[in-house]
């Protein structure tokens, strides 16, 4: 086993595209449910809305800003449309129903239905919408080293993609800060702890609900814009793992909290990748090439249930703040 080439792609994944995007979904879900208490499973819905609407708008020509604007006012569309009927629902109940939503943009995505905007099953590749904004790039071309980070400056998965993507989390971060310190951000969090006392005193829950919900969608759609920026639009990609995934990234770093969800994208992805290229290393004479990827999801699910029993708070997680009781 070659220690360096290991430990170069496993930093590699901390300020990795794909490490971004799941922390701004993980920042979307944080106003879901670590501040509001929304028990959304369908986050990859979300994100796939999103990253649909961008790709269709600039396959059609239109530049980057107006593409993305799409994007993100389709996942605030889904969320208006999923949140209206749903939003009284409370606990297990919204679970369900968010994760069937996600589940039918999936299947949609993937039909012939659509097949003119989304390509069907095979998706739409990078090459038909990423051009523009990789033309708004203030970087030479080429190639930039920093330190043991060696990456092309102006392709889908260059230096480009990744400052633009980071940027994106922390104004996220800024926003988030900002907004969970106002009164607004204390409503949520009395929402989150009973909503019945907030009602009491007057205030619409329902319609603080929906605004969080629209806010973290809006999120999630531009994190899913980002998501596919290096390489397509694929709708089995964005599935149920997805969600999955984003929801251990919350709860490893911390529901409720500000920095938990970045934090959690950057360990997650990193010891991911670790355990993949170990286990491409020691157990090709036991299992095939593409039994490993079903292997790595068996241990992300095994660490979701360890931390769900052990520490539902996250590293920096209170446990106090965290709310649990989804009745």
């Amino acid at each position: 086993m070659n220690w360096s080439d290991l430990l170069s792609l496993t930093a590699g994944e901390l300020i990795a595209p794909t490490t971004a995007a799941y922390a701004l979904a993980a920042i979307g879900l944080n106003i879901h449910f670590g501040f509001t208490g929304l028990l959304n499973m369908g986050q990859a819905g979300f994100m796939l809305v999103g990253a649909y609407g961008f790709a269709a708008t600039a396959q059609a020509g239109q530049g980057f800003p107006l593409s993305a604007l799409v994007g993100v006012a389709c996942s605030v569309v889904f969320a208006l449309i999923l949140g209206i009927p749903t939003l009284k629902l409370r606990g297990d109940y919204l679970a369900i129903v968010t994760i069937s939503a996600a589940e039918i943009v999936r299947l949609i995505g993937r039909s012939s239905v659509l097949s003119d905007i989304t390509n069907g099953a095979a998706g739409i590749p990078a090459s038909r919408f990423n051009k523009d904004f990789l033309g708004l790039s203030v970087l030479p071309d080429g190639r930039t080293a920093l330190g043991p980070f060696s990456y092309a400056n102006n392709v889908g998965d260059g230096w480009w993609t990744r400052i633009v993507a980071w940027a994106a989390v922390l104004l996220a971060v800024l926003l988030v800060w900002r907004l969970m310190s106002s009164p607004w951000g204390r409503v949520l969090k009395g929402i989150r702890e009973d909503e019945d006392a907030v009602r009491s005193l007057g205030k619409s829950v329902y319609g603080y609900k929906m605004q969080a919900l629209v806010l973290g969608g809006a999120m999630a759609g531009f994190a899913g814009i980002l998501f596919v920026m290096p390489a397509s639009v694929q709708p089995d990609a964005m599935g149920r793992s997805m969600t999955f995934f984003i929801w251990t990234i919350l709860l490893l770093g911390g529901a409720a909290t500000l920095w938990g969800p970045v934090i959690g994208s950057m360990i997650f992805f990193v010891a991911l990748m670790f355990i993949k290229t170990v286990m491409r290393d020691v157990l090709p004479s036991v299992l095939r090439p593409e039994q490993l990827e079903p292997l790595a999801g068996i241990l992300v699910g095994i660490t979701l249930m360890l931390l769900v029993i052990f520490r539902p708070q996250g590293i920096f997680g209170d446990k106090k703040e965290l709310m649990l009781d989804v009745r």
